[in-house]
This record gives structure tokens, sequence and C-alpha cells, in this order.
């Protein structure tokens, strides 16, 4: 594999990528902080910054941070899997500071603007008042052309080069990343019609586009930090993939049981949600396999040395495998039915599924291309772990959990009060969130949220630090 960064402009490019996702990463869980503190105290920044703005700054963010991290992470393994520089460098580099301008002015109109008229002018300029994809219309259009642009550079470079099995699936896989997207960018004032293509891009962009993304980095990854064997990880990629995309598809039904959809969308999406989690068992079981695997060939010859070449890198590729199936499958696995359903909806139950899920499938692994994109800009052989790097996983993974199961017991007791006991009416919302199990639950994911916050401090100074100690092989 070409691995030398000095002379790779694209993987110079996928560090401008991953430092701008790190930025943004860290606007996330700060307004996710605000919002947490509102939660306890409402009183916080109100007409400042209310609930409604950190709460859409949070999610947005999320979304924004991982697309690039995902860009960057593209950009760093297509010379190493094609043989060739990235076609087409100057236009990524372009659309990287069109990107980065659009986000800039797109934050500070959701900070300082905030509302508009009930018009198309809102819809247009300042947002379009979708959960999860809010961006105003004129941001919408940009971020399809810089992907399109992206996708250029992805397939040109794909033809030109040598085309493994993991380009082969990003080619496909991108597509889709860009087409699904389209499907939310349309506009009805039926709000049932609206939510139908609304969750085209909510499920099938993030659950099935992402996922296959994911497990093509995946086995990028055990190849270069495990040498594990490429057509092994490539047949365990293709396996996934069918299995992801024959899964993924037909459960976005589990979102379809409360807006007008025919009732045999409950059958359909329960039992297909309910394959969801059996690729995330697959992805797991196959991450720890190859580890196994290679490490064992290396002991039955007499050598003692560990195979993995990037420590910190793999254990965030491991937390992926485990976080992913935790979040993803079981959390997810916990409401998707619709005979449960019927009592989590809104919840925040809601809530723990989303925060494990998007963390355990998606933050983990890019935060291992971090780490990798470091390895290969400092020219390093075998990066080792540092205490900043034990002391950052543990509090990242460990806030985010903690946040899960508080977010759990307090969507317990709305369940319980609010729905089962009350009847899904005003009265009983609102004494479900009075409830002391609830109020807890706020006060335990605050903390938490901090928890998290100062591990991503943490990560920060070590990947800015990690790459000059002195206990690497070089």
């Amino acid at each position: 594999m070409a691995n030398n960064y000095l002379t790779t402009e694209s993987k110079k490019l996928a560090t401008w990528y991953f430092t701008f996702a790190a930025i943004i990463f860290g606007a996330q869980l700060l307004f996710g902080l605000v919002a947490a503190t509102q939660y306890v105290m409402p009183g916080f920044l109100f007409e400042i910054v209310d609930f409604s703005v950190a709460r859409m700054i949070h999610i947005n963010a999320l979304i924004v941070w991982m697309v690039f991290a995902m860009m960057g992470s593209v950009y760093w393994l297509l010379p190493d899997e094609t043989g060739i520089e990235t076609v087409g460098i100057g236009l990524g580099k372009l659309l990287y500071w069109v990107f980065v301008a659009a986000i800039v002015v797109v934050v500070l109109v959701y900070l300082l603007v905030q509302v508009g008229p009930a018009d198309q002018t809102t819809i247009w300029f300042i947002n379009e008042g979708r959960e999860y994809l809010e961006a105003p219309r004129w941001a919408d259009i940009g971020i399809v052309v810089v992907v399109l642009g992206f996708i250029y550079n992805l397939y040109a470079t794909g033809m030109k080069g040598n085309r493994s099995g993991i380009i082969t699936v990003l080619m496909a896989d991108m597509l889709a990343f860009a087409g699904i997207y389209l499907a939310g960018m349309g506009y009805t004032d039926n709000i049932s019609v609206d939510q139908y293509w609304w969750w085209w891009v909510i499920h099938l962009w993030v659950e099935a586009t992402w996922e296959v993304f994911v497990g093509s980095i995946a086995a990028y990854g055990l190849i270069t930090m495990i040498g594990a064997h490429r057509k092994v990880v490539e047949m365990w990629l293709w396996i996934e993939v069918a299995m992801l995309f024959g899964s993924g598809i037909l459960g976005i039904g589990h979102h379809y049981f409360w807006i007008g959809t025919p009732e045999y969308w409950w059958e359909i999406g329960a039992l297909f949600s309910a394959l969801e989690p059996l690729p995330l068992v697959a992805m797991f079981i196959h991450v720890l396999y190859d580890w196994g695997k290679q490490q064992g060939a290396q002991e039955a010859q007499g050598k003692e040395v560990s195979v993995i070449t990037n420590k910190p890198a793999f254990t965030w590729f491991v937390l992926q495998a485990f976080g992913n199936f935790l979040g993803a499958g079981v959390w997810g696995f916990f409401h998707t039915f619709p005979q449960v359903n019927l009592y989590t909806h809104g919840t925040q139950f809601t809530s723990a599924h989303g925060h494990l899920a998007f963390f355990g499938a998606y933050a983990t692994i890019l935060i291992g291309m971090f780490y990798l994109a470091v390895q290969g800009k400092n020219g390093i052989k075998v990066m080792h772990a540092t205490k900043k790097s034990i002391w950052a996983t543990s509090m990242i993974f460990g806030g985010v959990l903690g946040m899960t199961v508080a977010l759990t017991l307090a969507g317990y007791v709305q369940v319980l009060v609010s729905r089962a006991q009350m009847g899904a009416t005003w009265a009983g919302y609102f004494d479900g969130q009075a409830g002391i199990w609830f109020a807890q639950g706020m006060d335990w994911r605050l903390v938490m949220g901090v928890v998290t916050f100062i591990g991503f401090i943490i990560l920060i100074q070590d990947l800015l630090s990690i790459g000059k100690a002195a206990h690497h092989e070089r």
C-alpha cells in the first residue's frame, strides 16, 4: 500500500476535512450540553439560545461533522486502495472551502436570526423546519453540489486506478448517499407525505448508506492496522452489504406506524427491523475474528509482537463494532415493534437509542480514522496508546453510555406514567415530566454529557500531541 503522506495530496486534503470535522464535533457536544442544561434549568440562556436552537445546532452539527469526516476518510484511503493520486484534488480543495463557508453561514444564521416569517423566505434562507434536516434550501442545494463533486473525484480515481472491492462498494454507496438525500428536498404541505419522504433520508440515508460506508472503512482499517487478508475482509464486506440493504430498506417500515401508511407496514417494518442487528453482530464478530486470527498467526511463528499497528485507532474500531450492536441493534430493538412503540414513541427511549446508535455506529470509527491520519502524517510505523488516548476513549465512550442509560430510565418513567397510566394525554405528559426518576435521569444525562465533553477535550489534546510521543516505532 502507498502510504507516503508527504507526497500524497489526497491525504493532505483528508486532514483538512478531519480538522474541520473535529471542530464541528466540539460544537455539537457544546450545544448538546446547552440543551441538556436547559432540561435541568429551563431559564438557562432563555431568549439568547433557546432550547429549539441549541437542539437544532446539536443535531445538525452531528450530521455535518460526520459527513466531513466521511469525505476525509475516502480521500485518505483512495491512494492506498487505487495506487494512484486522487483525480481532481484542486476540485476537492475548492469544494472543501465552499462547504466550510456554507456551514459557517448556516450556523451564524441559526444563532443570530433563529426564526423567520412563516413563508418561503424562511425555508430558503433560515431553516426548513424538518427535524435533523433544518438546513435552509440554498444550503441543501449547496450540499448536493459539493457531494456530487466529491463523487466525481471518487469515480474518476476508481476508474483510472486499481479498483479494489472496497472502492467498488464505496462507489456504489456514495451514489446512493447523494441520491437518497434528494428525497428530503421536495416540498409538500401534506404532513404524512412529507414524513414519508423525510424518513427516506433519516432511515435509508443513515441506516443503509452510512452503514455500508462504515463497513467499507472497517474493511480498510482491518487491512491497514492488522494486515487482515484482503479476500477474506472483502468477502465479509459483501455479505454485510447484502444483509444491511436487505434488512435496512424494508426495515424503514418501523417509522411508518404513525404517519397514515397502510397497516401492512406494521408487520414488514417489525420483521425486517428485527433483522437489522444481524449484520451488526456479524461486523462485531468479523473485527474480533480477524484480530485473533492475525495475532494467532504471529504467535505460531514464535513472535510475541502485537499485530496491531495503531492501538488507539484499533480501539475505536472495536468500540464501533460493540457500540453499533448496542446502540443501533439492542437499543433500536427495544422500541421497534408497533406493540411496544405504541408506548415508547416520542419518549426519551428514542433519544437514548439515537445517542448510542449515532455514536456507536459512526463517531467511533471516524475518530479511529483521525488516529490513522495522525499516524500517516507523522510517519509512524506502529502507534502505541498514550495516557491521554486511554482517558479520552474511556471518558467519551463511558459518558455516552451513561447518557444512554440515564435517558432510558427517563423514557421508562414516561412510558409508565405518560402512556400506560395516563393514556397519552397532555396531563399525562406533564405528570411524566414531573416525576423524580425523569428529573434524575435528566440530571445524570447532563453529568454524563460533561464527562463526554471533557473526554473530547482530552481527545483533541491527544490528537495534537500523540504524533510527537517518543515511544512509537517509526
